[in-house]
């Protein structure tokens, strides 16, 4: 066991099928490091047209918390200033004689209750990373500090570094080509689960071609129509809407690793099937476990992606240039997010 980045406990052993110190033993994007300068350069190609979608619910859908019981949507509310709350503030009260008219909020918002990203510290796992023969709580790469929100600093209002915190994903910008998977359009609308054979018999039949670094953009539907539902979401409706990847297909996770794809996006809630006990080697999410703590590699959910998706249908296209950093918000384990694809 060595010591670094200001005492860190590292591994020594790694879990099966990850890929903790490929990229170093202090690397801290995990696949993301296959977006390279060429690669990113050949992404830009995409960009034909000069047409740019967003790829962002309105940042207060799903309304209420229906999705998430422990999310709930933003609330907004205006600074309160030496003479009251600044909304349509006259400067006046401050500075005598001057015209100025000021508003300043407040934002109270939970990292991924919308659109999102979930950054390589959001799912961990319990390993014995130094061969104590004892599990200890550890993420990607074996870090096993995360940050602790529960007291933070009263003038910086930091809780310390997070290696693995969501200002990592945005230090290295996250763009590179987008690949659609039109997953409505192969299945229909209705909710299914699809392993590796589903998955592989849709990219044949979508004429669809992934590569290293690319980002795989999975289109279900889920997004545009909890959207329609606006401030009321029908759970019982939205539980048979659009097809899901079911994380306890191995093969399927094998063909996540085998693909190099550098980040995986989803216009749906979990990405994966969501069920309501373990299915896999005691893990209830498989495939957040594979991507996020075995692999590195980030998954971004609830995206709209219907626009273009429709767009790129009628062209007869599936690549596109995405932009698509988070927040730069030091410790935070999630962020929303305003993708931009260009095409």
């Amino acid at each position: 066991m060595t010591e670094d980045n200001g005492g860190q406990r590292r591994f020594r052993h790694r879990p099966p099928g990850s890929n903790w110190g490929d990229f170093g033993p202090d690397d801290r994007l995990g696949r993301l490091n296959l977006i390279t300068p060429e690669r990113r350069r050949k992404a830009a190609e995409e960009i034909r047209e000069g047409l740019a979608f967003c790829l962002s619910l309105p940042l207060d859908i799903p309304g209420r918390n229906v999705l998430n019981p422990n999310r709930k949507a933003p609330t907004i509310r205006p600074v309160v200033r030496r003479h009251g709350e600044a909304y349509h503030y006259r400067v006046e009260q401050e500075h005598a004689g001057v015209v100025d008219v000021s508003c300043d909020d407040v934002i109270t918002i939970y990292s991924q209750y919308s659109t999102q990203w979930d950054s390589l510290a959001h799912n961990g796992a319990l390993f014995d990373a130094d061969g104590d023969g004892i599990n200890e709580e550890v993420y990607y790469n074996g870090y096993r500090a995360r940050v602790d929100v529960s007291a933070p600093d009263a003038d910086t209002g930091r809780s310390g570094e997070n290696p693995l915190g969501i200002d990592r994903l945005a230090e290295s910008c996250v763009q590179g080509r987008g690949v659609l998977v039109d997953l409505e359009k192969a299945f229909g609308p209705a909710r299914r689960q699809i392993g590796r054979s589903d998955l592989l018999h849709a990219l044949d039949v979508l004429k669809v071609e992934i590569g290293p670094g690319d980002i795989m953009c999975l289109h279900t539907g889920f997004a545009r129509e909890l959207w329609k539902m606006g401030d009321a979401p029908d759970a019982e409706a939205l539980a048979r809407i659009g097809t899901e990847f079911d994380g306890a297909d191995g093969d399927l996770l094998d063909w996540i690793t085998a693909s190099g794809i550098a980040a995986l996006v989803a216009d749906n809630a979990v990405v994966e099937h969501r069920p309501a006990a373990p299915r896999s080697e005691g893990v209830l999410l498989p495939l957040h476990n594979h991507c996020l703590f075995k692999l590195g590699l980030p998954l971004g959910e609830l995206w709209y992606l219907s626009d273009l998706a429709a767009w790129l249908d009628r062209t007869g296209r599936t690549r596109f240039f995405l932009s698509a950093p988070p927040l730069r918000l030091p410790g935070a384990v999630g962020s929303p997010v305003s993708p931009v694809a260009t095409v």
